[in-house]
């Protein structure tokens, strides 16, 4: 099992530099990539441009990259980019977010999310290819021929040669029919609130077309100290913001995820109290065993007993998410 460190995107009023000298750190205790993300803030290109300027052989990696953000041309074009000046480290991983982002920041309608992932990868593996890119799908057409074309545009191949036509793309994904795309058409799979022990039930069934060297690569939130309760409780707030907020009911894909976990009750509570305005309380409902299974806690014993569940669950890189230099390092001593 191999380590990354997801940086994440920057908290509001904090500087990126922060995390890319976390990435530096990472690299000298032997990770094996960096990864930065995205939401609405500091977006995950300019990051991970400063971290392979900044590192030597640290593979660097989007986690995610949204796919209503940019064309699939224009995805190609600059993983190709960061591919190329990298020395061929990038690993391009993509994930759609959720309506409220997609609608609500990007002005793009939500539309079939799968239909659509499954035409963006299409047409950035094309282009990588140096074919010339011609698509007429239900989500893009290449060349654009719909309402106010000019009927000027041409199919074109990509002007560099990219250094790898086969740049990895991996996909975030916890619904079910989300997994079974990233497994048929991905090199990996990024899941988010992965608990280990329920993996043979929750998403092993979904993984069936997985190709051989398919990585399995969860974000894992890592807090490193004596006071196991005081570290729960300082994750509860996100948990409960994903859970709770992090889309309309009947439309929160984490609130979904929760609930096949086992936790129907309270994703209930926990969505009723954060979307009434009540984000103590519901933060106060996320049960202490949740936290525990879907993260690491504690002091360097605890983690260590913990993280054999996710080698047997066979993760193959674990992204471990903290803003903790002391947890990297204990994991670097561990794994």
């Amino acid at each position: 099992m191999k380590l990354g460190f997801n940086m994440g995107y920057a908290p509001p009023g904090t500087n990126p530099l922060e995390l890319v000298a976390m990435a530096q750190e990472a690299e000298r205790l032997g990770f094996d990539s960096a990864w930065a993300a995205e939401a609405w803030g500091t977006d995950a290109v300019t990051v991970l441009a400063w971290v392979a300027a900044a590192t030597e052989k640290l593979r660097i990696g989007s986690a995610i990259m949204q796919i209503p953000g940019r064309t699939p041309a224009n995805t190609a074009m600059t993983a190709m980019t960061l591919d190329l000046m990298s020395g061929g480290r990038f690993v391009l991983g993509l994930g759609t977010s959720g309506p409220q982002v997609v609608e609500g920041w990007h002005g793009q309608p939500w539309g079939k999310p799968l239909t659509k992932t499954r035409e963006y990868v299409e047409i950035v593996r094309a282009a990588l290819r140096r074919d010339t890119v011609e698509h007429h799908g239900e989500h893009y057409r290449i060349p654009y021929d719909g309402p106010g074309a000019t009927g000027l545009g041409k199919p074109l191949k990509i002007m560099a040669r990219p250094l790898r036509p086969d740049i990895p793309i991996w996909l975030a994904a916890i619904g079910p029919k989300n997994v079974e795309l990233a497994a048929e058409i991905a090199d990996g799979w990024m899941p988010i609130f992965f608990d280990p022990e329920r993996f043979d039930e929750v998403f092993k069934p979904h993984l069936g077309a997985a190709r051989d060297g398919f990585e399995i690569a969860p974000t894992v939130h890592v807090l490193v100290g004596d006071d196991v309760e005081a570290l729960r409780d300082s994750l509860k707030p996100m948990l409960a913001l994903y859970v709770g907020g992090m889309g309309a009911k009947g439309k929160n894909f984490y609130n979904s995820l929760f609930r096949r976990y086992g936790y129907e009750r309270e994703a209930d509570e926990i969505q009723e109290l954060f979307l009434g305005g009540k984000q103590r309380e519901a933060a106060a409902a996320v049960p202490d065993e949740f936290v525990d299974r879907v993260a690491l806690v504690g002091p360097k014993e605890r983690i260590r007993d913990r993280l054999d569940a996710y080698r047997d669950a066979g993760v193959t890189t674990l992204l471990a998410g903290t803003p903790q230099v002391d947890a990297l390092r204990v994991l670097a001593d561990l794994v």
